[in-house]
């Protein structure tokens, strides 16, 4: 079961769209690759490529 998790200080920052930009902080205590080719994947996962690096 996937784990939800509320966002802590440090866990994701605002990008000058507005938009949530998650941080590798949240990715780590998350525990998984969500495979959307997150911008601060610490799993090494590449949307371009679909695989893991």
């Amino acid at each position: 079961m996937k784990k939800i998790l509320q966002p802590e200080e440090g866990d994701y920052y605002l990008s000058k769209e507005g938009y949530r930009v998650f941080t590798e902080q949240y990715h780590i205590r998350r525990g998984y690759c969500c495979e959307s080719g997150c911008r601060h994947c610490p799993y090494g996962y590449s949307a371009k490529t679909n695989s893991r690096g």
